[in-house]
């Protein structure tokens, strides 16, 4: 047990585990599809449907606001979204998310006993997500795990969100640890990235939401295809 994990950190366990929220401890795209389809239709658009929305997420609300209204991922068709659009479309989006949150999100298999082996054996853990705190807090009491966690960060809670590193590099601060003792657990190119940048170990699950390409592309320190394989 935690052999793999302790090779990553010279024998030790890390000073600092933090998680990815959406795609890694919980799979919620259906109810934040409904909710982006109530919004869709509100407006006089058409439903996306669940298996588009999925390609969607992952780099906050607004940025999932903006690509349901542009019905596409592409960089130049979500910059053309106006402010008139974009405005009552986040309003509306933030109400019916806040009605559909946690209603059919569920953890994936394997994670509650995970955080529980961590937090039996003192390692601090954190959450650090680009969705709003405002969702990620009442989530984690729905789903009986917010206990686990001393430091949840949303993705408005500082200036930058990842994949920009700050968010890493204020949890470190705060928790007063290594950079390079500290793990970052997620699902896309965003977990690396940040994880890179602010000089964590990463580790990268594959069953997340990665906009269609491999996480693996993304060259993490530790690929895993189940969450188990944390302390397996």
């Amino acid at each position: 047990m935690l052999i793999k994990l302790t090779g990553h950190f010279q024998g030790h366990l890390p000073q600092l585990i933090a998680f990815d929220l959406d795609g890694t401890l919980v799979d919620s795209v259906p109810d934040i599809a409904a909710a982006t389809d109530r919004m869709l239709v509100a407006l006089g658009h058409p439903a996306a449907g669940e298996q588009r929305v999925r390609s969607w997420v992952g780099n906050g609300a607004g940025l999932l606001v903006k690509r349901a209204l542009a019905d596409s991922y592409d960089p130049a068709a979500v910059a053309a979204v106006s402010d008139a659009e974009f405005d009552p479309a986040m309003a509306a989006f933030r109400e019916y998310y806040a009605e559909e949150n946690g209603r059919l999100t569920r953890l994936y298999a394997g994670v509650s006993d995970v955080l529980n082996a961590f937090y039996d054996l003192g390692v601090p853990m954190a959450v650090i997500t680009n969705k709003p705190k405002i969702f990620a807090d009442p989530l984690l009491a729905e789903l009986d795990i917010a206990r686990y966690f001393e430091l949840v960060l949303g993705g408005e809670c500082l200036p930058q969100k990842k994949p920009h590193p700050m968010p890493l590099e204020q949890a470190s601060r705060q928790f007063g640890v290594s950079s390079a003792r500290s793990l970052m657990v997620g699902d896309s190119r965003n977990d690396v990235e940040a994880a890179k940048a602010a000089g964590w170990v990463s580790a990268a699950l594959t069953y997340g939401y990665n906009h269609g390409e491999p996480v693996a592309n993304s060259e993490p320190d530790w690929l895993l295809d189940d969450f188990r394989e944390l302390i397996l």
